[in-house]
């Protein structure tokens, strides 16, 4: 893994070996995809704020997430048909973030399946749940993934209805999660009432995904979510959202440190997670980022994305005068003028990716 010496080249290694169709699958968004490029403009738009001659020759990047020890706060948000992006799918992905250090959130529409991914890992995971069945249905899934030693569970809240992936309807091409219109009237069905009846049956932590405005969150609050899951599906489900970073604040006022707070969408380097954990979140959710590490080197390139991943944040704290993650403050970022456009041109400024139609 040592030919890798930087990001970029991981992405340029997953675009050579991936066709189009899982290509576009991975990297695409929603209709005009703009909630997709307003993600990462809301990151490239925060400016860091420096301080000097503070001694930060020990610099740990470690944190904990959900009670548990992570190597640095960043976890594997759960994304759907991995196999068709690595031979071993799902399981190289947990592989790679336990070969690493941290959490893992397995989607239940990615293969193979909860109890192949949880005998072939030992780390820390949850289990993320689309609702395709009754309450007997979900009850089932719950108590597989306790049985199977999964850490927590995860409702995804923010796909009441699929929304419309132009490049893949253009190709005529259906993810393996969509091939089947069995069960999506039950997704659409969910209410808080599905959020109480988990929490009065069961003491596994509970994680939403999805949460958008303070008004949601505070709802989550009161029916005892442990964990608050900032996220607009990286610009996959509804168009024309704010930029996830950007949601962050409002959301964090309103838990007001009743429950963990994390956010995914569009987080690709180092300094990205750093702005994060200095804005308040507990940790940060990667998703396409580890499906260029899965498709370049399987559960090896995994790993690898997250310790380039480690050194950049390394570099990043040390150069704004910290040593821990819990000296970063709000007061290390600020306003800044966001210098490119588009969904990755920011983050990989060098890569020379085809421009291909449909």
């Amino acid at each position: 893994m040592s030919d890798f010496q930087t990001l970029h080249e991981i992405v340029k290694a997953a675009r050579a070996k991936l066709p189009d169709d899982a290509w576009d699958y991975l990297i695409g968004a929603a209709e005009t995809e703009t909630t997709n490029i307003r993600n990462r403009m809301a990151i490239d738009s925060l400016a860091f704020r420096p301080r000097v001659l503070r001694d930060v020759s020990k610099i740990d990047c470690s944190s904990r997430f959900m009670g548990k020890p992570m190597r640095i706060p960043v976890f594997l948000a759960p994304m759907g048909s991995l196999h068709v992006i690595g031979p071993e799918g799902a399981l190289g992905a947990a592989k790679g973030a336990e070969r690493f250090g941290v959490m893992s959130f397995l989607s239940s529409v990615a293969q193979p399946g909860l109890e192949e991914v949880a005998s072939g890992t030992k780390h820390p995971k949850v289990y993320q749940l689309y609702v395709r069945g009754d309450r007997a249905w979900v009850e089932d899934h719950v108590r597989r993934a306790i049985a199977c030693g999964y850490h927590g569970f995860c409702f995804t809240v923010d796909t009441a209805i699929y929304s419309r992936r132009e490049r893949d309807i253009l190709k005529r091409y259906l993810p393996s999660g969509r091939r089947s219109a069995a069960g999506f009237d039950f997704q659409a069905g969910m209410s808080w009432d599905l959020i109480k009846w988990f929490k009065d049956k069961y003491s596994m932590p509970l994680v939403l995904k999805g949460i958008a405005t303070a008004e949601d969150a505070e709802l989550a609050i009161a029916h005892g979510v442990d964990v608050v899951y900032v996220s607009n599906h990286g610009g996959r489900q509804l168009d024309y959202c704010t930029g996830s970073i950007e949601t962050l604040s409002e959301v964090l006022k309103a838990v007001d440190g009743k429950a963990e707070v994390v956010v995914d969408g569009a987080f690709l380097r180092g300094n990205d997670i750093v702005k994060a954990i200095a804005l308040g979140a507990k940790a940060v959710g990667v998703g396409r980022l580890y499906g260029f590490g899965l498709a370049a080197a399987g559960d090896a390139g995994v790993a690898r994305v997250f310790e380039l991943l480690e050194i950049e944040m390394r570099i990043c704290m040390g150069l704004l005068g910290v040593c821990r993650l819990d000296e970063l403050s709000p007061r290390f970022v600020q306003s800044g003028t966001a210098v490119r456009t588009g969904a990755f041109a920011s983050a990989f400024p060098f890569l020379k990716l085809d421009e291909h139609s449909y």
